[in-house]
C-alpha cells in the first residue's frame, strides 16, 4: 500500500505517490472538502474527438438510496470562465463533443446564487467555434426549468437528447426516496421537452423493488414508462448499499419479488425501444463515427457511430467509398432496426458521405503518437505524460 487518499484530493495523488516513493513509507490524506476539480488535472483522455467535463460536484439533495452526499458531501460549481476554458481547450486539441457532467446537473449555480446558471452556460457553448455537439448528464426533474428546455432547443449545438432519471413512477415511493417531484410533473417535463423538440430521445434511469414498493407501486411504474416512451431504460434491481437511510428501511422485498418485477419491466421497456427505434426506419442521420465497433464487426465488418439523438448505429461503407476514422461524421440512411441498435447498410455510394473532421485529424494524430511509443510516458508533441482520468464505458450491443 502506497496511498490513501479520499475522494475530495484526487489532485494530491501524484505529489502523495512522490512523497511516498522519496519517504518509503506509505501515505495517509483525507480531505473533508474538494480542493480542485479532477477534470481540471492533466489527464489522458480515453477519447480524443469526445471529452466530459465536470461542472459541478457533491449534491444537495437527500435521496435514501444514494450515498453520494455523504461521500461528495454539498454541491460545489466551477465557475462559467473555467467551463467554458476547459471546452475551449478541448475543442483546440481536436474535439467535437463534450458532455458536461454533474450529478444535478441543472441545479448548477445554486453555489454561486445564478439559478439561470446552467441554461446560460448550454447558451455559451453555442459559441464555440468548432464544438459540433453538446451533451449532459444528470438533470434531477425537481430542477429542470423551462429555461433549460429553451436552451436546448434554441442552441443549435446543444443535442436532441434527454437522460431524465425516474427512478420510480410511483408517487408514494418517490416519497419514501426522498424525490422532490412526482409522476405528473415528470411526464409534464418530457411533453414540454418534446414539444420544443418533436425528435429528442429520452433515456431514464429506474429502480425495481426499492422497500415498501408495492404491486400497485410497480404498475404505476410501468404505466409511466409506457407512457413516457423512453428511447432506452437503465434499470436497476434495488440493494441496499450501507450507510443510505433506505439500507434501514422495514419491508425490504425479497430477492424473488425484486426479480420477476425487473424482468416485466425489462420486457415493457424493450419492447418501447424497439417500436422507437423502428420509427428511424428510412430516415437520414448523421454519425459521429467512434472508435469501437458492434461485437459482431468482424463478421459484418460494419462500423459504429452516435446519431445526433445518441443512438446507436452500425452501419457498413460501400464498395470503393472512404472509410471514416473515429470522429469524421458520415451520413447514411437507416435500413433495420432492433431495441438496442439501428443498422445502416447502404446500397451504393449515393446513400452514403464522408465529412472529414478535425476531430478525425485528432485521431490520427494520435495513432501516430501512439506507434512513435515515447519514452518516459511523454507525448510526441513534448508534453507531459498524463493519467487516464476516462469515464467508465459501456459494451455496444
Amino acid at each position: 500500500m502506497d496511498v490513501v487518499f479520499g475522494t475530495h484530493n484526487v489532485g494530491s495523488l501524484p505529489t502523495l505517490l512522490e512523497r511516498a516513493r522519496h519517504n518509503d513509507d506509505a501515505q495517509l490524506e483525507i480531505l473533508e472538502s474538494l480542493e480542485v476539480f479532477p477534470s481540471t488535472l492533466p489527464t489522458k483522455r480515453d477519447s480524443v474527438y469526445s471529452g466530459w467535463v465536470s461542472i459541478s460536484v457533491g449534491c444537495n439533495n437527500t435521496c435514501t438510496f444514494c450515498i453520494v452526499p455523504s461521500l461528495r458531501g454539498k454541491e460545489r460549481d466551477r465557475r462559467p470562465g473555467e467551463i467554458l476554458a476547459e471546452i475551449q481547450a478541448l475543442v483546440d486539441d481536436g474535439a467535437i463533443e463534450v458532455t458536461l457532467l454533474g450529478q444535478n446537473v441543472n441545479s448548477y449555480g445554486v453555489e454561486f446564487g445564478d439559478r439561470g446558471a446552467f441554461a446560460k452556460l448550454l447558451r455559451a457553448c453555442g459559441d464555440i467555434e468548432g464544438l459540433e455537439r453538446v451533451r449532459f448528464t444528470s438533470p434531477h426533474p425537481a430542477a429542470f426549468t423551462d429555461d433549460v428546455i429553451e436552451a436546448m432547443a434554441e442552441t443549435p449545438n446543444v443535442m436532441p437528447q434527454l437522460h431524465m432519471p425516474l427512478q420510480s413512477g410511483s408517487d408514494k415511493v418517490l416519497k419514501d426516496m426522498r424525490r422532490s417531484y412526482r409522476s405528473t410533473k415528470f411526464l409534464g417535463i418530457l411533453d414540454k421537452v418534446r414539444q420544443r423538440m418533436p425528435d429528442a430521445a429520452i433515456s431514464t434511469d429506474i429502480i425495481v423493488g426499492f422497500p415498501g414498493e408495492t404491486e400497485e407501486d410497480f404498475q404505476a411504474t410501468l404505466d409511466v414508462v409506457e407512457k413516457s416512451r423512453f428511447a432506452t431504460a437503465f434499470t436497476f434491481q434495488y440493494s441496499k448499499r450501507p450507510g443510505t437511510p433506505a439500507a434501514d428501511l422495514p419491508d425490504q422485498l425479497p430477492k424473488a419479488v425484486v426479480q420477476e418485477r425487473f424482468v416485466r419491466l425489462t420486457a415493457l421497456q424493450d419492447r418501447i425501444a424497439a417500436e422507437e427505434n423502428a420509427k428511424q426506419l428510412g430516415e437520414t442521420v448523421e454519425l459521429m463515427v467512434t472508435a469501437t465497433s458492434g461485437r459482431k464487426s468482424e463478421q459484418t465488418h460494419r462500423l459504429s457511430g452516435r446519431a445526433k439523438d445518441q443512438r446507436l448505429v452500425h452501419f457498413s461503407v460501400p464498395a470503393g467509398c472512404e472509410t471514416p476514422r473515429p470522429g469524421d461524421l458520415v451520413t447514411v440512411t437507416i435500413t433495420e432496426a432492433a431495441a438496442f441498435h439501428l443498422i445502416a447498410d447502404p446500397a451504393d455510394a449515393e446513400q452514403y458521405s464522408v465529412r472529414r473532421s478535425r476531430a478525425g485529424d485528432a485521431w490520427d494524430r494520435a495513432q501516430a503518437e501512439s506507434c512513435g511509443a515515447p519514452a518516459n510516458g511523454a507525448s510526441v508533441s513534448g508534453k507531459p505524460g498524463a493519467v487516464s482520468l476516462g469515464m467508465p464505458t459501456l459494451p455496444i450491443r
